[in-house]
């Protein structure tokens, strides 16, 4: 199994369909990785020829769609290096799922209680939970980031307390790239008698991952980032985790028993899968991290750090050219980071660099705070471009990226 880029890209359609158009320099892996060919037949296949809903079905529709769910499941969790695909929660996303913890996770906490976040947190791993404190009187902590935005653990095991019920923390930050210490967190949360939530949404791109060597009791992803379907997302956590946590949501097929009074539910991952499931996008799902299972992953590394070396050397080539009006967040060069780089040019908005990029240069970027308007402030920033890689991005797309910086840094005085 040996990485081959050429090969790589040849598997998306949206890549060889710009080729023949043109410049296609698509940078914004971090919002949505583009989908490979085998996902989109599987999704095609599905609802061609087994679309129903699954569960309790007894006619031949029925049956095949709900083998196909359960395929999905089972190839999430081998893919997460997980034994029991039980511990698989199909979701909506990455927001949906931390959500259904603060409403399933929440119901056993009360006025007290204590939820340690990070400043580096997307929108979707704080706004959740500030809206639990409202409701439930729960205490919010906050690790701070350093001058790097890394997680600074200097004074973690003063801010999480035996009264932490909860730590819920980015893996890898959608803004800087800085990949959390998970093993340090994880000890001083399970010694306080806490539980530990990793937002892995920019992480799980780069697995395969191995959650039970990470100590985690929970871990939420999104399909679209991890080169899936939109729509669909996991939330996996620990049975026995899983068996103590009330369900977020009720309704169809989450159930034990009902009757007028009361309700029984049924065991993970049912109780947590109300009403109709995510289907078709669940088989993609499980195509999307079957595909990518069955890459090298440390040739994929290898490359996407290659190319984020590359970008990241050639803006302190322009750095020196241009009075070092490039201001790069995150790890500096030659330390473990995502394969993402935010960055700010003085004197020039993020959304008009976006805008040049696209137009003059065929580059795709993100600008703004990126969900993660906090963590700005605390840059002093408004908001920032940033440009993501995915494993299908080559030597041409970091030239295009470059040589458009170089432009806007001309035309943006």
């Amino acid at each position: 199994m040996v990485f081959d880029i050429d090969q790589i890209t040849r598997q998306f359609a949206i890549v060889r369909h710009y080729e023949s158009k043109g410049r296609f320099h698509y940078l914004d892996n971090a919002a949505t990785a583009q989908i490979p060919d085998c996902v989109i037949s599987a999704m095609t296949e599905h609802d061609t020829r087994r679309r129903s809903n699954v569960r309790r079905g007894i006619h031949t529709l029925a049956q095949e769609a709900n083998d196909a769910f359960e395929t999905a499941r089972d190839r999430v969790a081998t893919y997460l290096g997980i034994q029991n695909s039980d511990e698989v929660i199909f979701t909506g996303g990455t927001t949906a799922g931390i959500n259904m913890m603060a409403l399933g996770f929440g119901q056993n906490l009360e006025s007290g209680d204590e939820i340690v976040l990070s400043q580096a947190e997307h929108h979707s791993n704080l706004v959740p939970w500030q809206m639990l404190k409202q409701l439930k009187g729960v205490t919010l902590r906050f690790l701070p980031v350093d001058g790097n935005g890394v997680l600074d653990l200097s004074r973690a095991e003063e801010i999480i307390t035996p009264a932490t019920k909860l730590v819920a923390v980015t893996h890898a930050s959608n803004v800087t790239g800085a990949i959390t210490d998970v093993a340090a967190i994880g000890k001083i949360a399970r010694e306080r008698g806490a539980k530990l939530l990793l937002d892995g949404a920019q992480m799980a791109p780069h697995g395969p991952l191995n959650l039970p060597g990470l100590g985690a009791d929970f871990y939420v992803f999104s399909g679209h980032k991890t080169y899936g379907p939109g729509g669909v997302g996991i939330l996996w956590g620990r049975m026995e985790s899983l068996e103590e946590m009330p369900p977020a949501f009720g309704g169809g097929e989450m159930v034990g028993h009902v009757t007028f009074e009361k309700t029984s539910y049924a065991a993970p991952p049912r109780k947590f899968e109300a009403g109709t499931p995510p289907i078709t996008q669940a088989v993609g799902l499980g195509a999307a991290l079957e595909w990518l299972g069955n890459h090298d992953p440390q040739g994929i590394r290898n490359h996407l750090n290659s190319l984020t070396e590359q970008i990241m050397a050639g803006m302190a080539q322009l750095n020196s050219r241009h009075d070092s009006r490039i201001r790069i967040l995150g790890p500096s060069r030659g330390e473990r980071r995502l394969p993402l780089i935010s960055f700010s040019i003085g004197g020039a908005h993020p959304h008009d660099i976006c805008q040049i990029m696209n137009d003059r240069h065929g580059v795709a970027l993100r600008g703004g705070h990126h969900c993660a308007e906090p963590l700005h402030a605390i840059f002093d920033l408004d908001g920032t471009t940033r440009a993501s890689l995915g494993m299908f991005n080559r030597q041409e797309d970091v030239d295009a990226l470059l040589n458009g910086i170089e432009d806007c840094l001309n035309i943006l005085t």
